[in-house]
């Protein structure tokens, strides 16, 4: 039975830079990357050497834990470089591009007189078993498990987040095409959470086989793990897929056509952009074409992702797997005049979660932050501020110190098989010690897959 779900804590951070809805085809980049920094928990077994010629689809590298999890090149190319850190880790795989990026496809697949195995046995064969995720641990399925549940997001509540039911507009057909198929991986349901703040998601709304769930609120409101916590929260023992609604069309794209096709419309976002809009790119290609003209300043910060939860990247640098936009905005290393800029200034420019600057009379005015934390990290004080944001039946102050002192009896019994970092992305931002938090919960989640999973 689907449900509204009304949620009363959470922040939203309303930045300058939200994308226009225009749509534009980016260049074949030069190069793509696959980084198995992307997929947490990860130790690739390389299937190719520098200098093999590959075709989009191709895999590349294997988890060496679990060789069912393949990943796949995204394009035609030549394995330019393989780029290797301490202890000869691989860091990335460097693909350089063909001019002619046809797609190599066998023609539509008959998903629906698969058996179970067979069908995931396709998907991962494929390279896609990457898109599935899971909870507890956040990080890629394993094949291996059961899920009780499968839950996709189909709207992102984060800052200057694209809009999905534009993103997927016209996509219908790919998009239940992904839904059929992921239903035939659980006995559970697939639970579908669309946003109850918009009256009309045309994309989403006529989804078939679906519960279709609406959350009315602040971010994280957006975030797959607020909507499983809501809906069925996940115990010690019990495992819960989840996936981005993009990522479900991809899936679906495969099934209809044949071929590894995983272009995904982005949004090129932030204050320092000249023209916010969305772009069509693959994940890993080189985001310099995208930036090529439209920086306001040249002392910026380019994250892949979003401001809360992205990843810091070079303005040559690649897009990670899993994102889907492109935030540019100030970076905070400029001195700050004390009376005006600095904390004794009046903050008509400034945004808070509390009543301290004037500006929290405005409900709709946007602003340009930049990266400056206005402080150092410093003791781990109770101040209340991290439950306001937190929108969990959790401590998570409480689950937070549980993590950084490794109190695994602590963890388990304040939640930490429900959570993920980006579940604390607020808390972060909000927190007066300066703590970083998701850091210190990713920490947490690693030391309970070792110990006790």
């Amino acid at each position: 039975m689907s449900k509204t779900v009304k949620l009363r804590k959470g922040l939203d951070i309303r930045l300058v830079g939200v994308a226009n809805k225009v749509k534009t085809d980016s260049k074949v980049p030069s190069h793509v990357s696959v980084k198995p920094t992307d997929f947490h928990g990860t130790t690739p077994k390389m299937m190719v050497k520098e200098g093999d010629l590959v075709k989009a689809g191709d895999i590349i590298f294997y988890n060496k834990y679990n060789d069912k999890i393949k990943f796949a090149t995204p394009v035609n190319g030549k394995v330019e470089e393989i780029v290797r850190g301490a202890k000869r880790k691989i860091l990335e795989v460097k693909i350089s591009c063909d001019s002619d990026q046809t797609l190599p496809t066998k023609g539509k697949v008959d998903y629906a007189s698969m058996s179970r195995e067979d069908l995931m046995s396709e998907i991962q064969n494929a390279g896609l078993w990457p898109f599935v995720k899971q909870r507890p641990l956040d990080i890629i399925a394993s094949p291996d498990n059961s899920p009780k549940a499968i839950f996709i997001s189909a709207f992102d509540s984060s800052p200057l987040a694209p809009d999905f039911d534009y993103v997927l507009h016209g996509k219908n057909e790919e998009f239940q095409t992904g839904l059929d198929v992921l239903q035939k991986l659980t006995d559970g349901k697939v639970n579908l959470g669309l946003n109850g703040k918009t009256l009309s998601d045309s994309t989403f709304s006529e989804a078939k086989g679906v519960v279709i769930n609406k959350f009315i609120g602040k971010h994280p409101a957006g975030n797959v793990g607020t909507q499983i916590h809501h809906i069925d929260p996940v115990n010690k023992g019990e495992f819960v897929w989840t996936l981005n609604a993009a990522d479900v069309a991809i899936i679906g794209r495969y099934f209809l056509k044949g071929s590894y096709d995983v272009k995904r419309t982005i949004a090129l976002t932030g204050s320092e952009v000249k023209d916010p809009h969305y772009v069509d790119v693959i994940p890993g290609a080189c985001v310099s074409n995208l930036l090529e003209g439209q920086l306001l300043s040249e002392n910026v910060r380019v994250i892949s992702g979003n401001v809360l939860t992205g990843d810091k990247i070079e303005k040559d640098g690649t897009l990670g797997f899993y994102h889907n936009q492109i935030t540019v905005i100030p970076e905070g290393n400029q001195l700050k005049f004390v009376l005006t800029k600095g904390w004794m200034g009046p903050g008509f420019d400034k945004f808070s979660n509390s009543r301290l600057f004037p500006t929290f009379l405005s409900k709709t005015k946007q602003f340009k932050l930049d990266t400056n934390t206005n402080g150092e990290e410093r003791a781990f004080v109770v101040t209340g501020e991290l439950e306001k944001v937190f929108p969990f039946d959790i401590l998570p102050m409480h689950l937070a110190k549980a993590a950084i002192t490794d109190d695994i009896d602590g963890m388990e019994n304040l939640g930490i098989y429900e959570v993920a970092p980006e579940d604390f992305a607020l808390c972060e931002y909000v927190c007066t010690s300066k703590i970083d938090i998701q850091d210190k919960i990713r920490t947490g989640l690693d030391l309970i897959a070792s110990e006790c999973m």
